[in-house]
């Protein structure tokens, strides 16, 4: 069997990269099918059997490419449908940029895993848009309506669907009217330890960009007076940094043992943004931190209120502030063993199980799909007929 994997970007390592390095450990013999990427960072990421080829878009051949990307989103469609997979016979795409928009043989077998419909031009359109410059204001709202049309059309060219929660997966029914089976993604879990001393801070973990809501953390640390570090990059982080009281501090972009060595002595973290499923607070809870989440989105599968954290009902900083206050006040006690425990549902293992037995049913049904009928029962049909017509 032939495999070919589809990602949209490769430039870091993020919960979508997760998912794809997975798929490869599955699949070592897979090609890789990427817009953009660092071919260093890929490489370093990937697992050491990986045998097949990484191969990129036209996209990645454009003037600056690897750090403009997200410009060139209107030339992706074409560039999906420019790649030739007729040899492949199992067309994985993970979709959160275009990717699953590929060209597939009338008898290949196409599973689409969705970490979300395109935000940019669905549900969170309009707050993209209002932070954009005046250029992308003008220009954007012709190529969103042209993407939305695409990308609502692409979404026949899938077989199956994979969401990535059941909250991804009422936004696939509701933008592209499709079922899809719910695999949460795959945690490292067995990679932190909760037996760790806990120090006194909290901690903020992810993108410094507008959803994440990481103003609503710093904030309310800046009230609250209590430590808090944050760890991430983007567009936010100067406007953070000259916010921040002296308790709360910037770290900026940080490599894995550091931010493993911080999950697992932290006081909790805080995660005051809805995001599609978290991958980061079930890191936390592996490491023994409960997880101080707004209550709305992919949290709500995650985070259990009272045992593995508390979830917060109003994305704001007094909401916030209230929450951090009960486990100061010692409302909440939570065990380090019991949330490590939560978090290994969710390890790397019980996901690629789960892709694995998904992908071999499918192929099952499509193999009994595209028999052809014996002639025994062509004749049957024959004699059914011509009753009916008597």
């Amino acid at each position: 069997m032939k495999v070919a994997i589809v990602h949209y970007w490769w430039l870091s390592n993020r919960g979508g990269e997760a998912v794809c390095s997975a798929l490869v450990e599955l699949f070592p013999e897979a090609d890789l099918f990427i817009h953009v990427c660092n071919e260093k960072v890929v490489r370093q990421s990937l697992p050491t059997n990986f045998k097949g080829q990484i191969r990129t878009s036209f996209i990645s051949r454009l003037p600056g490419a690897k750090k403009h990307y997200q410009k060139y989103l209107p030339f992706m469609p074409l560039a999906l449908e420019q790649l030739d997979l007729s040899e492949y016979d199992l067309v994985l795409s993970i979709e959160s940029g275009p990717a699953k928009g590929v060209i597939t043989r009338p008898d290949a077998l196409h599973i689409c895993y969705c970490c979300s419909p395109m935000r940019y031009v669905w549900d969170m359109y309009h707050e993209y848009l209002a932070g954009a410059g005046r250029i992308i204001r003008t220009l954007f709202p012709l190529v969103a309506h042209w993407l939305r049309v695409w990308d609502r059309l692409s979404a026949d060219r899938v077989d199956h669907f994979i969401a990535v929660s059941g909250f991804i997966a009422s936004r696939i029914k509701k933008f592209y009217h499709r079922e899809a089976e719910v695999i949460f993604p795959p945690v490292n879990a067995s990679e932190f330890s909760p037996e760790a001393e806990r120090g006194d801070f909290y901690l903020c973990l992810g993108q410094l960009v507008a959803y994440k809501r990481a103003d609503l953390a710093v904030e309310a640390f800046n009230r609250l007076g209590l430590p808090l570090i944050v760890i991430g990059e983007g567009e936010l982080f100067d406007s953070l940094q000259a916010k921040a009281q002296p308790n709360v501090r910037m770290m900026g972009r940080q490599p894995f043992p550091v931010i493993k060595d911080l999950l697992q002595r932290c006081q909790g973290l805080v995660f005051p943004g809805m995001e599609d499923f978290g991958i980061v607070p079930v890191e936390a809870m592996a490491a023994g931190a409960p997880v101080i989440a707004y209550g709305k989105g992919g949290a709500l599968e995650t985070v259990i209120h009272g045992k593995t954290g508390i979830l917060f009902k109003e994305q704001s900083v007094e909401a916030l502030m209230r929450a951090v206050q009960q486990i100061e006040n010692g409302e909440f006690k939570f065990s380090p063993k019991l949330l490590h425990e939560h978090a290994a549902t969710f390890d790397k293992n019980i996901f690629k199980q789960r892709i694995k037995s998904f992908i071999s049913q499918q192929q099952h049904f499509q193999t009994m799909d595209q028999q052809p009928h014996r002639q025994g029962d062509h004749a049957e049909l024959m004699e059914k007929e011509s009753v009916t017509q008597v």
